[in-house]
């Protein structure tokens, strides 16, 4: 079955491709080998992150520039984070029903609890739609502000979206959000306070000077009206360019290999242990416990430690 499915998907079906998403997102038997199969295949496609405030319009945005891209015949894909339902556990935003650009192909995933604005299996996706030969591959976060850092390890170029009037201007002054932009975006720039919160934030880009000598431009941008969408796409193609010789980026991208690696090693050791120590539904009579306060979680946790097989690792 896995076969058959990778053969579609190499002959660049569609469909082949989505049922490929869902069991890597969904940690399939098979999602496993997929993975093994398709991670030779990547590494070519040009990664461009999109965060910033909820209501900044980074939907809008990430469309215009979708419809940039497939205008020079880009074949590329969006990835678009967005909260978890409480209720289904999938994504709640809808971000596929607000773009609107043909010929891109769209992915939306759920959070499913994962802070950093990025879902667990976000660089699996982007992995995925790299071996298939997207490119470029945007990815859109939740939008939760200083707590996206997730997306500078993921992105070849990382873009902040802030909005005039919406308090922005101070949101821009916090610490954590001058570090993760690449390029900022003054979307809506048609409201008042655009010089302001343009001036606060070349302020602040003043006083920081980042180790690659890379200068972070500030675009202003009208998304719904396409102002500013061909001038932002010149700007990300300048930033990719400079960092192709950036030993900075060489050196952040084998800190998110590295990070990278020691979560997928965390999801399969907890795993691993889980089944090992608590079959047959064991867990579910521990975390009962747990929580009447008959027994604590800090024991349980050294009695696995010292009854399963990872004791060896000692």
């Amino acid at each position: 079955m896995t076969d058959s499915l990778l053969d579609d998907f190499f002959k660049g079906d569609t469909r082949a491709l989505s049922r490929v998403i869902t069991r890597v997102e969904n940690r399939s038997e098979d999602s496993l080998s997929i993975l093994q199969t398709l991670f030779p295949r990547s590494g070519n496609a040009r990664v461009i992150g999109v965060t910033g405030s909820p209501g900044s319009g980074k939907s809008t945005l990430v469309d215009r520039l979708a419809a940039v891209y497939r205008s020079s015949n880009q074949d590329l894909a969006i990835v678009a984070v967005d909260p978890t339902s409480p209720f289904t556990g999938g994504a709640i935003l809808g971000d596929r029903v607000r773009m609107q650009t043909p010929g891109v192909f769209i992915r939306s995933m759920a959070t499913r609890g994962h802070l950093g604005g990025l879902a667990a299996a976000t660089a699996d996706v982007v992995t995925v739609l790299d071996a298939a030969g997207k490119n470029p591959i945007l990815v859109e976060t939740v939008g939760v502000g200083q707590d996206e850092i997730d997306i500078v390890k993921l992105a070849d170029v990382s873009l902040v979206v802030l909005v005039p009037g919406m308090g922005d201007d101070i949101q821009a002054l916090k610490a954590g959000i001058m570090e993760i932009g690449d390029i900022f975006v003054i979307n809506k720039c048609d409201r008042p306070g655009v010089e302001n919160m343009e001036r606060a934030v070349l302020a602040m880009l003043s006083l920081a000077h980042r180790p690659d000598g890379w200068q972070p431009p500030v675009v202003r941008t009208v998304a719904t009206e396409g102002t500013g969408i061909d001038e932002l796409a010149g700007t990300i193609d300048k930033a990719y360019a400079f960092f192709q010789n950036s030993r900075e980026k060489a050196a952040r991208k084998q800190d998110a290999a590295r990070e990278r690696l020691i979560t997928l090693l965390k999801e399969r050791l907890v795993n691993a242990v889980i089944q090992e120590v608590f079959p047959d539904g064991e867990l579910g009579k521990v975390v009962e416990e747990i929580t009447n306060r008959q027994r604590d979680p800090y024991t349980v946790v050294e009695e696995i430690v010292r009854n399963s097989q990872l004791k060896r690792l000692k």
